[in-house]
């Protein structure tokens, strides 16, 4: 199978191009939210709660900030990448253009994951700045960044060609994503938390990427690494699949 790269190489260099005419407020704005949070939450709360499960507070926030803001900038750089063309109506020269559906997908989500492991790692060096940060497993580290940024990436390509309107293509990361990362043990342990509500806890789908994340770092999490590893692979493979069915049926893509 030959691959159309000059197609490829056009849409992640437009992307990025888009996303270099915001760098600063792109990067700036993430270190910035980073460093309130840890004086929200580092310094209040961590001021009282000392440490969580043998890890510092401070740093054991630090796998769900990161992870909050890559939830968020995957979803809403891919689906503002594909929306765009969309509400414009250039995703009809993009249809008839001799670029097939997986290089596409390719170049869209391939940029906006860049755009959102870039942010990842500022948050990451920035939250150096406030706390000792141990990574036990780096390298699982970088891999569980790259995969949760290709994941939800592919999430926000499929939110981009569903919405109809700017409202819908904010509605879900804002009512939906966000609270759940929160309510994920973002902040704190899932074993912190009482009966049922610990239980009812576990059906939440962000609780295994934030701890599979977690355990990177410190080697624990709240639940086992295996778990988390086989939810986001088959996250991935269950949007790569939604992905090509639009594709194929033309799902608000040609009308």
């Amino acid at each position: 199978m030959t691959f159309n790269h000059h197609a490829i190489r056009a849409i992640y260099k437009f992307e990025m191009h888009r996303f270099a005419r915001t760098l600063m407020t792109g990067l700036v704005v993430p270190a910035i939210t980073t460093s309130l949070y840890f004086v929200v939450f580092g310094s209040a709360i961590g001021s009282r709660m000392t440490e969580v499960d043998g890890v510092a507070y401070g740093a054991f926030i630090v796998p769900g900030l990161i992870m909050l803001s890559m939830f968020t900038e995957s979803i809403g750089n891919a689906s503002f990448g594909i929306f765009m063309p969309k509400w414009s109506g250039t995703i009809y020269e993009l249809n008839s253009a001799p670029v097939s559906p997986l290089e596409t997908l390719l170049g869209y989500v391939g940029a906006a994951a860049t755009k959102s492991l870039s942010i990842g790692l500022v948050i990451f060096a920035t939250a150096h700045l406030f706390v000792d940060l141990p990574i036990a497993h780096p390298f699982a580290m970088i891999a569980f960044m790259a995969l949760i940024a290709v994941s939800f990436c592919l999430f926000g390509f499929i939110l981009g060609l569903w919405a109809q309107s700017w409202e819908q293509l904010s509605v879900i990361p804002l009512l939906i994503v966000t609270p759940m990362t929160f309510l994920g043990g973002a902040f704190y342990s899932v074993h912190m938390l009482p009966e049922p509500w610990r239980t009812i806890t576990l059906f939440n789908p962000v609780v295994y990427l934030i701890s599979g994340f977690r355990w990177t770092f410190f080697g624990k999490g709240d639940v086992a690494m295996g778990v988390s590893m086989a939810f986001v692979t088959a996250m991935l493979v269950v949007c790569v699949a939604v992905i090509v069915w639009m594709f194929k049926s033309g799902y608000r893509l040609k009308k």
